[in-house]
């Protein structure tokens, strides 16, 4: 009988210590990366910052989880050749899963010298700009990497949380 009710009361402490409350923590703790940025990446932080905050728009928190991915993909295009969007669907699980994220938006853009280029170009696409001004997004990363011709790829994201 004694032994019913150790088993029981083991089970109650285990099921009842897996709280939601510990799942975002646990995300929290995974999503933790370190992301040195360059100069040109941090400059693109500001300007879309700025620009939010001028419209009337909340400015989004970086989160290195999020440079991370966008990272990857950079990293990729460049390997390739070319700018594109491909594998988004793996990104964005990475990012609802690592980064507890409700909602993934991507921009990408090549061959931009500066970070004002790069986003000018963002702000003058009609589609580029939505993601850009959407009040949802809380977050964002970014990556700038160059290849072996000097050329600029960038991965910009956006979450929800």
């Amino acid at each position: 009988m004694k032994f019913k009710l150790v088993y029981f009361v083991l089970v109650g402490i285990l099921l009842t210590s897996c709280s939601k409350e510990d799942d975002g923590i646990y995300f929290d703790e995974i999503a933790e990366v370190e992301v040195e940025y360059s100069a040109i990446e941090l400059e693109i932080f500001d300007l879309i910052n700025e620009y939010r905050e001028s419209i009337g728009v909340k400015p989004l928190e970086a989160l290195n989880i999020i440079s991370s991915v966008a990272e990857s993909h950079t990293e990729y295009m460049i390997e390739v050749g070319q700018i594109n969007h491909d594998f988004f669907a793996e990104r964005q699980e990475n990012l609802v899963k690592k980064a507890n994220a409700k909602a993934v938006g991507e921009n990408v853009a090549y061959g931009y010298s500066t970070a004002r280029g790069a986003v000018n170009g963002w702000l003058n696409s009609d589609a580029h700009r939505r993601l850009i001004e959407k009040p949802q997004y809380t977050h964002f990363g970014i990556s700038t990497e160059q290849d072996s011709k000097g050329r600029n790829f960038f991965t910009q994201m956006f979450i929800e949380r």
